[in-house]
C-alpha cells in the first residue's frame, strides 16, 4: 500500500472515532498550549533585555572595578574585608551599607595608558541639594554624566555628537511642568539651576577647632557654614521616561562629562572618597570586535581588576529569564509525557476493536510493516491535531492578553511580553508529532504481530 493511501486510511479510522480522537489530542494540546506560551514569553523577555542593554550600554565599553561585588549577579560581602585605603562604605537603599573596594585615580590613569583603551569615563557620584529655575520652587533630584551609549527617547530638542555641549543639560520630562514650562518644547533653550554644597574638608575643621573662637562665634561665622554654589545650565533636550531605561525611580538630570567632573570636584574634594570610584567605563579601540574586547578584558583581569562587558550583563539578566522559562516549560513537558500514555491507551483500544479488520487486511496480503505504519500514522495524526489545537489556542490567547500584559508590566511602546515566531511553532508541532508517533509504536507492533487466522476468528 502506498504511503499516501496509508495516511488517508489512518485519517478515516480516526474520524470514525471522533470523540475519542479529540479527547486524546486535547491532552497533547494542553502541553502544546503551555509550551507555545512559554516560548513566546521567553522571546519577549529576551527581546526586551536586548533593547535594555542596547539602549544603555556601549558594546565597545568595559565596566572596570576593583571589587568583585560590582559585577552583575554577584552577592555583596557577608564577611569583613581586609582593610585598604580604597575600601569605602556605600549606602544601599538608605538603610544598609556595603564595603566596596573602589577604583582610584591612579587606577583610572593606568587604564588610560593601555594601548588598546580609547577612553576612560569615571563613574562620578554627585550629590546635589536641589534643582530649580528662577522664580520657581526647588525640587530634589540627581545628576549624572551623559553617556553616548545611552539612547534616550526625546520629547523635544536634539542631541548631536558623543556628549552634551558645555553647560548643556538633558532634562527629564518629569521636571517640565514642575519648573513652570508650558511643555517640553518650551523648555528647550531655557536655563535651570542646580545647587550643590561643598563639604567640610579635614583641614577646614582643624582650622576651626584651633581658631580660639567660642562656640557662639563659630556658629555665627561664615567659616563654619557649608559653602553653597548654584550652577546654571541651558536645556539642550527633554527626555521621556522609557521602559528600557535602567534608572530606578526619578530619571536623573544629565550633563556633559566635563561639567560632571566640575560638580564632582566641588562636592567631593577634601573628602575621604575624593577621586575614588565604584567603577570606570573603559572604551576599547575597535571594541565592537568581540575578540579584541575579550582580549582587553583578559588583560585587565590579569592585573587584578574585575571586568564586565555589556554581553556579560546581558547573560546575567537572561540567565534568570532562562531559569524561569525552563521551570514553566517543565510543566508543559510533564503534560506531553502524560499524553503519551493516553495515545498508547487509545491505540491499544483501537487495535482490540479492529482485530478482525487487521486479520482481513493481512489475509488480503497487507504486510506486517504496512499494518505497523497504519497505526503509527494514526498516532502521528493525533499529535498533529493536538499540536495545532494547542499552538493556535496559545496564539489566540496570547494575542488577546498581550496588550494588557505589556501595559501591566510597563514594558513600553514597541515592546511585547509575548512574541510568537512561526518557525518555533512549526518545530513545536513537528516535535509533538514525533512524540505521538513514538507513543504509537507499541500498539503498532502489537497489531503487526497479530495472527491473521486468530484475528479473523475474533468476535
Amino acid at each position: 500500500m502506498r504511503i499516501a493511501d496509508t495516511i488517508k486510511r489512518g485519517s478515516r479510522s480516526l474520524r470514525a472515532a471522533k470523540l475519542r480522537t479529540l479527547l486524546t489530542a486535547l491532552a497533547i494540546a494542553v502541553g502544546a498550549f503551555t509550551l507555545s506560551l512559554t516560548l513566546a514569553a521567553s522571546n519577549g523577555l529576551h527581546d526586551y533585555t536586548n533593547k535594555l542593554i542596547a539602549n544603555n550600554l556601549d558594546p565597545a565599553e568595559l565596566i572596570v572595578g576593583r571589587d568583585k561585588y560590582i559585577k552583575s549577579g554577584a552577592a555583596t560581602a557577608s564577611e569583613p574585608q581586609e582593610y585598604s585605603d580604597s575600601v569605602s562604605s556605600v549606602s544601599v537603599g538608605g538603610k544598609t551599607s556595603v564595603q566596596i573596594k573602589q577604583v582610584t585615580e591612579d587606577d583610572a590613569n593606568s587604564i588610560r595608558l593601555k594601548p588598546y583603551i580609547e577612553q576612560v569615563r569615571e563613574n562620578y557620584q554627585i550629590t546635589i541639594r536641589y534643582i530649580s529655575r528662577e522664580g520657581q520652587k526647588k525640587y530634589t533630584g540627581s545628576v549624572q554624566a551623559y553617556s553616548s551609549a545611552q539612547k534616550p527617547e526625546l520629547d523635544a530638542g536634539k542631541l548631536t555628537g558623543g556628549d552634551l555641549p558645555s553647560q548643556g543639560v538633558l532634562l527629564p520630562d518629569s521636571y517640565v511642568s514642575l519648573l513652570g514650562f508650558k511643555d517640553a518644547q518650551d523648555a528647550v533653550g531655557k536655563t535651570i539651576l542646580i545647587d550643590v554644597q561643598q563639604p567640610f574638608s579635614t583641614s577646614t575643621l582643624q582650622e576651626l577647632l584651633t581658631s580660639n573662637q567660642t562656640v557662639a562665634q563659630l556658629a555665627a561665622s561664615n567659616a563654619a557654614k557649608a559653602k553653597d554654589e548654584v550652577f546654571e545650565y541651558k536645556i539642550t533636550a527633554v527626555s521621556k521616561k522609557t521602559a528600557t531605561s535602567i534608572a530606578v525611580g526619578i530619571e536623573p538630570v544629565r550633563i556633559s562629562n566635563p561639567d560632571a567632573r566640575k560638580l564632582y570636584d566641588f562636592t567631593a574634594k577634601g573628602t575621604g572618597d575624593y577621586n575614588r570610584f565604584l567603577f570606570v567605563s573603559a572604551r576599547v579601540k575597535d571594541g565592537t570586535n568581540e575578540s579584541k574586547l575579550n582580549s582587553a578584558k583578559a588583560d585587565l583581569e590579569k592585573e587584578g581588576y574585575f571586568v564586565e562587558s555589556s554581553k556579560d550583563i546581558e547573560k546575567t539578566i537572561t540567565q534568570f529569564v532562562n531559569i524561569l522559562t525552563i521551570m514553566v516549560g517543565v510543566f508543559g513537558l510533564i503534560t506531553v509525557i502524560a499524553s503519551v500514555f493516553g495515545i498508547v491507551n487509545t491505540q491499544y483500544i483501537s487495535v482490540l476493536e479492529r482485530t478482525r479488520e487487521i486479520g482481513l487486511m493481512k489475509a488480503l496480503g497487507m504486510a506486517r510493516h504496512e499494518i505497523s505504519e497504519l497505526f503509527m500514522i494514526e498516532a502521528t495524526w493525533i499529535g498533529l491535531l493536538g499540536g495545532l489545537i494547542g499552538s493556535i489556542g496559545g496564539l489566540i490567547l496570547g494575542a488577546a492578553l498581550n496588550p494588557y500584559l505589556t501595559k501591566k508590566l510597563d514594558l513600553g511602546k514597541g515592546n511585547s511580553l509575548l512574541i510568537y515566531r512561526p518557525l518555533q511553532m512549526i518545530i513545536l508541532i513537528a516535535a509533538l508529532m514525533l512524540v505521538a508517533t513514538i507513543a504509537g509504536l507499541l500498539p503498532a507492533r502489537k497489531a503487526a504481530k497479530l495472527d491473521p487466522i486468530e484475528a479473523l476468528r475474533t468476535e
